[in-house]
């Protein structure tokens, strides 16, 4: 569900926008760098960030019970009443996935996530286009999701994106490439924005809460060589991805007995490394191991950051 700071959240500490800004700064640095590699410019970034300011300030800041009006949505913005007047009722942007990637997510996600499809390590069967009676298949895979689709439309538009092969055996293979857009795949626009969305998200909502409200934490060591950087990364990948299977089976089984809402859920994993401080902080001599846990749900400080 969408994380919003309403007139009913706590009010901002002081000098919370002097705070903000380190932060801030260091988080947008790389999204300044995708803007720019990708060609959006400064002019075409600052009309969509005064279009997201008079939007959510909009919705999302509006008082129960009272008009929200082109004056208090320029106080709260900071941009000019005219300007606000002419950019408000373009309405909220939108979120949706699109069809076609729903429905691969979900098919894909019930391969790994359902017993008849998976094997006895919990790992994708491969699995014949089609079989006789309840015997596991493609065919039955795509149809447990949809009707609305025929499985051959779908297995030609996997082997054409290569999240599928057929072995010799004419049985279709799951690849690892099924679980990352690749380079030329444009979903990876989508799970760009709702990735770093949701994870913004909850890292606002804790920052601007009384309490922490979502788990968002890391594991950190710096000052490490190249090559144990390159392996834990190695090895994190494993056990990042054991979690993110485990937590798919789990939502898989719950969501058959699930009455349905308008509620949302989202459990995501990063990892990152880099060979130099690519942000010229300051390094401490020797070793720096740190623990960065954040707060936990009690709002408790654990370990310590770097």
């Amino acid at each position: 569900m969408n994380a919003k700071s309403g007139p009913k959240a706590a009010a901002p500490e002081p000098n919370a926008a002097t705070k903000l800004h380190a932060p801030l700064a260091r988080l947008l640095r790389p999204l300044v760098r995708l803007c720019i590699r990708s060609g959006m410019t400064f002019p075409a970034l600052a009309q969509l960030l005064r279009e997201l300011f008079v939007n959510v300030a909009e919705h999302d800041f509006a008082l129960e019970g009272k008009e929200q009006t082109d004056s208090r949505v320029s106080l709260l913005t900071g941009i000019h009443r005219k300007e606000v007047a002419r950019l408000r009722g373009a309405g909220a942007p939108v979120h949706e996935t699109p069809a076609a990637l729903s429905l691969t997510s979900a098919v894909i996600a019930r391969w790994l996530a359902a017993p008849e499809f998976t094997d006895a390590k919990g790992e994708p069967l491969a699995l014949p286009r089609t079989a006789e009676g309840d015997a596991p298949s493609f065919e039955q895979l795509v149809a447990s999701v949809t009707k609305d689709v025929r499985p051959r439309a779908v297995l030609d538009e996997w082997v054409d994106r290569k999240l599928v092969t057929i072995n010799a055996a004419d049985e279709i293979e799951l690849v690892e490439a099924a679980f990352v857009p690749s380079g030329a795949d444009d979903s990876k626009w989508h799970y760009l924005g709702r990735n770093l969305h949701d994870h913004i998200a909850a890292a606002a909502e804790n920052v601007s809460g009384p309490a922490p409200r979502f788990l968002e934490r890391a594991v950190h060591y710096n000052n490490i060589s190249p090559k144990l950087a390159k392996r834990l990364e190695a090895r994190s990948r494993e056990l990042a991805m054991e979690a993110l299977k485990t937590a798919n089976r789990e939502a898989n089984r719950a969501l058959a007995k699930d009455k349905g809402g308008d509620a949302r859920w989202n459990f995501g994993i990063y990892i990152y490394s880099e060979d130099a401080d690519q942000e010229n902080e300051a390094k401490d001599v020797g070793k720096d191991i740190g623990k960065d846990i954040g707060k936990d749900d009690a709002g408790k400080k654990e370990g310590s950051s770097s």
